[in-house]
């Protein structure tokens, strides 16, 4: 024996969306800038060196240096020459007593008497010397003062200005739900 039975069919509903991307507009204008700069100030002051020459040790050694100096050397060496004179005498006062010997000692002390005094210096002249003139130098002083530049930045930063369109949204039914019942089919005789 058949059982009748009842079908149901059923349709799912379908929904249908149609959508675009939207669209950005971004612009950001640019940021304000602006810089200030003080230049570098730089001062240098100086002072001229000096040179100093000091001849008078040269002028010395030439025999025209100070008078006084000059006269000091003299007396200071008279004693000196008087002693060495003095000795000069003894040797030839020696030689002509020493009548012993041969010699013509008045004779010999006279031809060196000549050559004596063509032979006799007295210096009251200067030291001569390579380096007779004194040279003193001050460099210059030079004094320097820096005034360091400055710069100075001021940025404004714009913000940037951003517009969104939406797109098209379509939403619609593409199908629509439904629920079918075939009810069986019932042959029956009485």
């Amino acid at each position: 024996m058949n059982i009748p039975q009842i079908q149901i069919r059923q349709q799912q509903g379908l929904l249908g969306i149609d959508a675009d991307l939207g669209r950005y507009d971004i612009k950001q204008p640019q940021a304000t800038f602006e810089m200030h700069t003080t230049p570098i100030r730089l001062d240098i002051e100086t002072i001229k060196g000096q040179l100093s020459v000091d001849n008078t040790r040269w002028h010395d050694a030439l025999g025209y240096g100070p008078h006084l100096e000059a006269m000091s050397r003299i007396y200071s060496t008279c004693k000196e020459i008087a002693i060495q004179g003095i000795a000069k005498r003894v040797a030839d006062g020696n030689r002509m007593a020493a009548i012993h010997t041969g010699e013509n000692a008045i004779a010999s002390l006279a031809r060196e008497s000549m050559d004596d005094v063509d032979n006799f210096q007295f210096m009251y002249m200067g030291n001569a010397d390579f380096d007779n003139i004194d040279i003193r130098y001050e460099p210059s002083k030079v004094n320097i003062e820096v005034e360091e530049a400055r710069v100075e930045f001021n940025v404004q930063v714009n913000r940037p200005e951003i517009e969104y369109t939406v797109g098209k949204r379509d939403i619609y039914v593409s199908q629509y739900p439904k629920v079918e019942i075939i009810p069986p089919e019932i042959d029956l005789k009485i």
